[in-house]
């Protein structure tokens, strides 16, 4: 307990401070595939592509580094799934704000802003989910 009475779980402030950094890292991988091939392509295109090469990074360093777990074909589709809503969240919001004027290179900043803590939710609710499933198998 802190001096106010609330609870510190160590736990969650370490994999929020581990998925700040991939965030980060992700972020900047994607934004870079995005930028380069929106000067010769369409912008849904390029932002596909960044999406594919940053989810493919993303979820490596999701099981291991981020929420400690080895990568399955069960965390895995449930990282998938995870990202499919998170894709069309950003596609959405993409399209949304370059329509409301927004350049093509300035309207990620609006979508990172809103989809990476809902992609941070439900990523963490798939590992944790699986992490569960794991310690009951195991316990019984």
């Amino acid at each position: 307990m802190n001096k106010k009475g609330l609870h510190i779980n160590k736990e969650a402030i370490g994999e929020m401070i581990r998925f700040s950094v991939v965030g980060v890292l992700i972020t900047v991988i994607h934004y870079v595939v995005y930028w380069l091939l929106q000067l010769v392509m369409n912008i849904n295109i390029a932002w596909t592509a960044g999406y594919i090469v940053g989810f493919i990074v993303n979820y490596y360093l999701s099981a291991r580094y981020i929420f400690r777990e080895k990568t399955t074909a069960e965390n895995g589709a449930g990282f998938g799934g995870a990202h499919l809503v998170n894709y069309f969240l950003q596609m959405g919001l993409l399209n949304f704000f370059v329509w409301m004027g927004l350049s093509a290179e300035m309207a990620p900043v609006g979508v990172y802003a809103v989809s990476i803590p809902v992609n941070f939710l439900l990523v963490r609710f798939v590992f944790k989910h699986f992490k569960r499933e794991k310690t009951k198998e195991e316990a019984a």
